[in-house]
């Protein structure tokens, strides 16, 4: 496990995943206990006028819980859907087609089914093998709304720094998403190289859209490392929440064709 920098060394890191009282959910339902314990949430979506349902397993670690950037990034979506014109996203997501896209270390699956039923896109979710089962429950827990808004959502293994993963997704996306995904410093590598594979070449510019909530000095690292590959711009900064530094920010990486 890393070291924390001495300035960092206060960060709680089960309250760094826990949801910000903007993003709560409407309802948050218990059930069970220990291993067996999981929670329900309905994440109501204003835009739409409808429910997303999510079900996290927080007893399974980390991939199985809602992070604090996931739900920037579900607002600004939503915000988008009801103010396309006003939103940081604008540039990236206005389109005459049907956009198909991809997401990263999905966890739960809200950004993606999320991002489905706001613009009507299809969209795959993605992350390890062992998250998948979560993932599928999320995804056929919410076809109904999905559908209703003319979305799709597919569910597939992806690891990061895997050549033969990308190739069984492919790279025909129009946009990446991504909250909460630079975490571990051993996992830098493997997601700039899968980066590298869906963005760079090609023939259309393709953009990475990531969340970040900034933890620890050695982030920077994976900052620097992306900036000579891609083209970095910050979209967005949320103001800090009481007790934090430094608010969620989302970038946009793009790709050089």
């Amino acid at each position: 496990m890393a070291t924390l920098e001495d300035d960092e060394a206060d960060i709680d890191r089960v309250k760094m995943i826990l949801p910000d009282e903007e993003g709560e959910p409407e309802k948050l339902t218990t059930v069970g206990d220990g291993a067996a314990s999981q929670q329900v949430e309905q994440h109501y979506i204003r835009s739409i006028e409808s429910t997303v349902v999510i079900r996290q397993l927080p007893s399974e670690g980390l991939s199985f819980q809602l992070w604090p950037a996931a739900t920037t990034l579900v607002t600004l979506l939503d915000n988008y859907h009801r103010h396309p014109s006003k939103s940081p996203l604008t540039a990236t997501l206005s389109t005459d087609r049907k956009l198909k896209i991809l997401e990263l270390g999905s966890g739960t699956g809200l950004v993606g089914i999320a991002a489905a039923v706001t613009l009507g896109a299809n969209v795959t979710v993605t992350d390890l093998p062992h998250v998948i089962p979560n993932l599928k429950f999320n995804a056929e827990a919410n076809a109904d709304v999905v559908t209703k808004r003319g979305g799709t959502v597919d569910v597939a293994p992806l690891r990061w720094g895997e050549d033969d993963d990308v190739v069984v997704i492919g790279r025909e996306f129009d946009l990446v998403l991504g909250s909460d995904v630079v975490y571990h410093d051993h996992l830098f590598e493997p997601l700039i190289k899968t980066l590298r594979l869906l963005l760079n070449g090609g023939t259309k510019r393709r953009v990475f859209v990531m969340a970040h909530l900034r933890r620890w000095k050695k982030d920077s690292v994976f900052f620097k490392k992306a900036k000579k590959l891609f083209d970095v711009e910050i979209l967005h900064t949320d103001p800090p929440k009481e007790g934090s530094r430094i608010g969620v920010a989302v970038y946009a990486f793009i790709g050089k064709i």
